[in-house]
């Protein structure tokens, strides 16, 4: 980790890390209140509902696009989706095994951010569907529509457990990075 520094009155224990810049951020957050309002506050059978799901949609492009030239961390490189070492990583956990903090997300952390996209786009893949001639009032693209809803939403409560549990387990308060951009990380002895 070559861009860490020691922040002053942080003390030698402890490191802070840029982890997500401003664009990650604003997109996390955005994400977040978009899929709150669509799925909690407005009428699915209303016009916004179909505007906030274009906004998702466009965040989403936005942010496939930025996996791939955007800063280090947020590229897809810097959490490849990788099965093999998200089990082998849950098997770390349960085993109560101390792995090192990533800078960006855990295996586990990566495996659900693909989730989450991909859940995303045919979510508003179907949604864009149920509004064409071809596929308007067709029963399976609104079943299959509702069904990734409630796996989103499945998901989002899976996301945030994960949080509290890897904030709890390594002491890094990953919500706050999520706000700052910066993690605090624990120095570790070479």
């Amino acid at each position: 980790m070559t861009d860490a520094i020691t922040s002053e009155g942080m003390g030698p224990g402890i490191r802070r890390v840029r982890a997500w810049d401003l664009f990650v951020r604003a997109f996390h957050w955005s994400l977040v209140t978009l899929v709150a309002l669509d799925a909690f506050i407005l009428d699915p059978e209303k016009d916004p509902h179909a505007v906030v799901g274009y906004l998702i949609a466009g965040l989403i492009v936005l942010r496939l696009v930025w996996g791939f030239v955007g800063a280090r961390t947020a590229r897809f490189s810097a959490f490849p989706l990788d099965i093999a070492a998200a089990k082998k990583h849950a098997k770390a956990l349960m085993q109560g095994g101390k792995e090192e903090p990533h800078l960006s997300h855990n295996p586990l952390g990566a495996l659900m951010v693909y989730n989450l996209l991909a859940t995303l786009a045919l979510i508003t893949a179907t949604g864009v569907a149920m509004q064409t001639d071809m596929f308007w009032g067709v029963d399976w693209v609104e079943g299959l529509h509702e069904v990734l809803v409630n796996w989103l939403l499945v998901s989002v409560g899976l996301h945030v457990a994960g949080v509290v549990f890897e904030t709890r387990r390594s002491g890094v308060n990953l919500v706050r990075a999520m706000v700052t951009g910066w993690k605090e990380l624990p120095n570790r002895p070479a």
